[in-house]
């Protein structure tokens, strides 16, 4: 979602600002703007759009300052309007903030009624003319901060900066994640370890309710009942230099192609190929007592679930829920008695994958938590930790993150299995010489990339675009779907073969091309079926398949892919469908690292 940067410094602030926000474009915006105090004033620059927008405006129109609060806003309430655009001010203060004020029309009410004028329709002005009353009640500022704190429902994270105050920055967190860097007579605030990584290493991440307070020589932390408090300060591994392309046209073709390269470092910290069994972490709970597994994500993530339902139920025979993190806690489910609650999440900060995450820890089910960034409030919050280890992922669609997700639920699902007595050491070491193979055969099909491109080129001019798959891979139909949607904004919808004549077959015509996923295994017959009731109706099928020669006949395209087992043919299939979604996404000309609407990081409800 939002970004927040902010530097109480002894440097310029605008272009240190400028290159934090640059950092987390890969979290998906629309509009953008800076603050900085300014000879006892408070003066700001915000423009729609990306940041170049910003950047132009600044060219005309400099900040200085050595203070300064930066924002990258993804629009929840009001337009991506300038009007809207962070940070919002009043005479007396500037305000960044991550999340959505619940209760912000009564407080929005309230202040009208006091004589109050808002400019926009945000919810975070109603934080800053809030704070501006306490203020011209003659509160002091940490006061009037507290008070606005305790009057506010919600998720935000926010950083404020009060005119004639260039010694003092405020922050805090509610639901949304916010960190704090140190310095050397310099202080920060960031969103992530990502937006701090050029100005500080040593960080401390706020916990739930907690409040900050910022001087150039100190820093000042307090939980929610304003008790001064304690909190651990780590050293961040997020690498100081700009991430970049290298000689790939955007992130998510780069990521897509660092695939192999990830997904080995992810099996390398769960395989001990020599002894042929799975390492995994130390677990605060015996996984072979373990009754039931629930699997929560959103997105692609929760696609990764289903794939590993499959899995666990087929090797382990434990049953398996998955569910849609935003639907989990609505629905009150029922836990089994010492159950293992999995929640999935590549920034570790989604805000209804957390909340469930709560919800199931309150009930009393060991939790653990799939993310790709150790330092986040899931990791932290969690009872086992299990990283994916795919490095930062700039490009909104997932790609990567999806892969390793796959082999790490992959690794858990044989070690669940083992711990279960329902494998042996000979088939353990087996499935383990399998998911060693991944990376090789994963190059493989990244080298039928020319040959993707083509297809996807005809895919391009479609309104419709169906994906099938049957058993394990009606997951990867629906991710490839999604994948699909999110770049190109072709409308496309993944099903389970079997499911097409129950009713979406009527959507079949010679306009609407069917990319059908089938792999040779125990299915494949059934699925070929499928996909031939589909060519009946004039459908344009996109044949994937190890056993393409054989089964192509009528077959509009084809792409021929490398045999594999169960547990590694979800994440090589995984690959045509991101390179097909990418490569028409390029041919339609749209922003493939930052579709419209989306946000890498979902921190609110």
């Amino acid at each position: 979602m939002c970004g927040i940067v902010g530097i109480l410094g002894h440097a310029p602030a605008t272009p240190r600002i400028l290159e934090s926000l640059k950092r987390l474009e890969y979290r998906g915006y629309d509009s953008a703007g800076i603050a900085v105090h300014d000879g006892g004033e408070l003066i700001r620059r915000r423009a729609p759009g990306k940041l170049s927008a910003l950047e132009e405006v600044l060219s005309e129109n400099p900040l200085s300052g050595n203070t300064g609060i930066g924002h990258t806003r993804w629009a929840t309430h009001g337009e991506p309007t300038e009007a809207n655009a962070h940070p919002h001010m009043t005479d007396r203060v500037a305000i960044v903030h991550n999340g959505i004020i619940e209760n912000f029309r009564p407080l929005k009410e309230e202040l009208l009624k006091k004589g109050a004028s808002f400019e926009g329709e945000t919810d975070t002005e109603v934080v800053a003319r809030l704070l501006t009353s306490y203020l011209d009640e003659g509160l002091a500022p940490k006061d009037a901060f507290q008070k606005t704190l305790s009057r506010l429902v919600g998720a935000f994270a926010l950083c404020v900066l009060i005119k004639g105050e260039d010694d003092l920055m405020f922050g805090a967190r509610e639901g949304s994640p916010l960190v704090v860097g140190l310095g050397e007579g310099e202080n920060y605030l960031g969103s992530d370890a990502m937006a701090l990584a050029s100005l500080s290493s040593k960080l401390i991440y706020l916990e739930e309710g907690d409040w900050a307070e910022l001087h150039h020589d100190s820093v000042q932390v307090f939980d929610a009942a304003g008790n001064a408090v304690e909190r651990t300060v780590t050293i961040s591994q997020v690498a100081a230099t700009m991430v970049d392309k290298g000689n790939h046209r955007h992130f998510m073709q780069k990521e897509i192609f660092e695939q192999p390269t990830v997904v080995a470092q992810a099996l390398g910290r769960y395989l001990d190929p020599n002894a042929g069994k799975v390492r995994m972490p130390h677990m605060p709970f015996e996984l072979a007592t373990v009754p039931k597994v629930t699997l929560v994500a959103c997105g692609t993530s929760y696609y990764a679930a289903q794939v590993a339902r499959y899995w666990i139920e087929k090797l382990a025979r434990v049953p398996v829920e998955v569910d849609i993190a935003s639907e989990f806690r609505y629905r009150e489910p029922v836990y089994a008695d010492g159950g293992l609650a999995i929640f999935i999440s590549q920034s570790g900060e989604t805000a209804d994958t957390l909340a469930a995450l709560r919800h199931a820890k309150a009930a009393g089910q060991h939790v653990a938590a799939i993310v790709n960034v150790m330092g986040s409030t899931m990791a932290r919050e969690a009872d086992l930790v299990l990283p994916i280890h795919a490095g930062a992922e700039i490009g909104v669609a997932s790609t990567k993150a999806f892969t390793c997700q796959l082999s790490v639920l992959a690794a858990l699902a044989v070690d669940l299995a083992a711990a279960k007595g329902q494998i042996n050491e000979e088939q353990e070491a087996a499935f383990v010489q399998e998911l060693e193979t991944a990376p090789k055969l994963m190059a493989q099909v990244l080298h039928n990339d020319e040959a993707i491109e083509e297809i996807a080129r005809s895919i391009a001019p479609a309104r419709d675009v169906l994906f099938v798959g049957r058993g394990i891979h009606f997951p990867i139909a629906m991710e490839g779907a999604l994948k699909l949607k999110e770049i190109s904004y072709i409308h496309a919808e993944g099903y389970a073969a079997g499911e097409l004549k129950h009713g979406p077959i009527a959507l079949i015509d010679e306009n609407v091309p069917v990319i059908g996923i089938a792999p040779k295994d125990d299915l494949i017959d059934k699925t070929v079926s499928n996909l031939q009731e589909i060519m009946a109706r004039q459908g344009k099928v996109i044949l994937l398949s190890d056993n393409a020669e054989e089964e192509a006949e009528g077959m509009f395209a084809r792409l021929e892919m490398p045999s594999a087992g169960e547990l590694v043919t979800p994440i090589l299939y995984a690959i045509p469908v991101q390179l097909l979604a990418y490569y028409a996404a390029v041919e339609k000309g749209t922003d493939v690292d930052q579709p419209r609407n989306l946000a890498k990081s979902v921190t609110v409800e």
